[in-house]
């Protein structure tokens, strides 16, 4: 039996202003800020995490935001899109929201669901679409109440420079299952009830340059630590160039870079979120790995300040 990932676990992001971050995806969308930390490969930077109340696997969208950084190009070898599902019948309240913070959006259809489709403060492509699938969002911010809460991701638009070979990939690397077609579009599902909707762009268009207001990575989920170790071999087994685990503090990960040229991750759904500080109190303060530390108080006065604020 081959190996399936049961769908996304988070996606990561390249944007702006850290302050700019935290008001458009906590104060606009009503997301929780699940946790503040450091990259952890350029700990001089933050790494913000967006989620659900509980910071679920599937909710999380994370950021390294590079103040004044260059702007990057959205293209091939690059998430292009990223999807969320929000409740049925919530479609008006988000029009009615975008329309309050003066942000343009879109309407469209694709495979028989209407989307709509804007842009953040730093140029990520975003959607929303209604899905009945997926739990509640118990979280309230601002005027985002649990009954038109963002549940999670829906999915992603991957660009790919071999559209092809990425496609061999989804299938028989990551077992997803081949659901649709539509125009340049194949759309494939995972098993969980969110995050599991890839869509692939079967033509190539530019490249993508990586910078402010592009996707990093796209993480795929692991059942746990043992379910990792395996589709580490897997990945080996079928042609991946894949890197040793490395521990992330909230979940272990490995990465490969996929013949598209897109940055796929592997992510361990456990531990989660909470192991550092408690659900109630998570996203308050800055946590930080073991290894640095020593350095907080360096990292807290170099470290750009911020809050999370109601926009309502």
């Amino acid at each position: 039996m081959k190996k399936q990932t049961t769908g996304i676990h988070h996606i990561t992001a390249i944007v702006g202003h850290p302050q700019e971050n935290i008001d458009f995806y906590a104060g606009v969308l009503g997301l929780r800020l699940v946790k503040q930390t450091v990259n952890f490969d350029d700990p001089g930077t933050y790494h913000l995490y967006f989620g659900d109340a509980g910071g679920h696997p599937g909710t999380i969208i994370t950021f390294f935001p590079w103040a004044n950084a260059y702007q990057g190009r959205i293209g091939d070898g690059q998430v292009g899109v990223t999807t969320y599902a929000i409740p049925e019948g919530s479609m008006d309240y988000w029009v009615n929201r975008l329309e309050k913070f003066d942000i343009a959006f879109t309407k469209a259809e694709r495979f028989g669901e209407n989307v709509v489709q804007f842009d953040d403060p730093h140029g990520l492509h975003l959607e929303l679409v209604e899905r009945a699938e997926g739990p509640t969002n118990h979280w309230t911010f601002g005027d985002v109440t649990p009954d038109v809460a963002i549940k999670g991701f829906a999915g992603a638009t991957l660009y790919s420079s071999k559209p092809e070979q990425t496609k061999n990939t989804l299938v028989n690397v990551m077992g997803l299952e081949e659901f649709a077609t539509e125009g340049d579009y194949i759309r494939f599902k995972a098993s969980a009830d969110i995050g599991n909707t890839i869509d692939l762009k079967m033509v190539t268009g530019t490249r993508g340059a990586m910078g402010v207001g592009t996707v990093h990575h796209i993480a795929w989920r692991a059942n746990d630590d043992q379910d990792h170790l395996e589709w580490q071999r897997h990945a080996q087994e079928n042609g991946q160039h894949v890197t040793e685990v490395k521990d992330r503090n909230y979940f272990n990960a490995i990465y490969f870079r996929e013949s598209g040229e897109i940055l796929f991750e592997i992510a361990t759904d456990p531990p989660g979120f909470a192991h550092d500080e408690s659900e109630e109190t998570m996203g308050k303060a800055l946590k930080l790995p073991a290894q640095y530390e020593q350095f907080r108080e360096k990292l807290e006065h170099s470290l750009i300040p911020i809050e999370v604020r109601s926009l309502d």
